[in-house]
């Protein structure tokens, strides 16, 4: 998914994780915004890498439980930012903030990602 949608990470923080994704044909609905799937797909893909640099990976792995997002505007070219920050990271789940924005920085969705901390067999 990462590839087929040219998603590039960005940046990375004690707080936070950014990746970017062009608004092209790939990421596009038949009439000219960005498609609302590829807008999850950008959250739970920020939002699960950042969940995962957060455990110990040879013992645990964190999985997506459920996500939801709020389109708030249309992006119709250039690229959006998607940044994940956590609203709680505990033992056994997590719940991370993804805001994605365009390229003049005006907010395009919202998106909570709810995660599970599962140990690895």
């Amino acid at each position: 998914m990462v590839e087929h949608l040219k998603i590039v990470f960005t940046e990375s923080g004690h707080d936070y994780v950014k990746a970017t994704m062009p608004v092209d044909a790939t990421t596009m609905q038949p009439f000219g915004r960005l498609h609302g799937g590829a807008s999850m797909a950008l959250a739970e893909t920020v939002g699960s890498t950042a969940a995962n640099l957060c455990i110990d990976l040879d013992r645990f792995l964190c999985v997506g439980m459920e996500i939801n997002a709020n389109h708030i505007r249309a992006a119709r070219g250039g690229s959006v930012t998607g940044v994940a920050r956590p609203l709680h990271i505990g033992r056994t789940s997590h719940v991370w903030s993804i805001t994605i924005y365009d390229d003049d920085e005006k907010l395009v969705c919202v998106s909570r990602l709810t995660m599970a901390v599962i140990h690895r067999k």
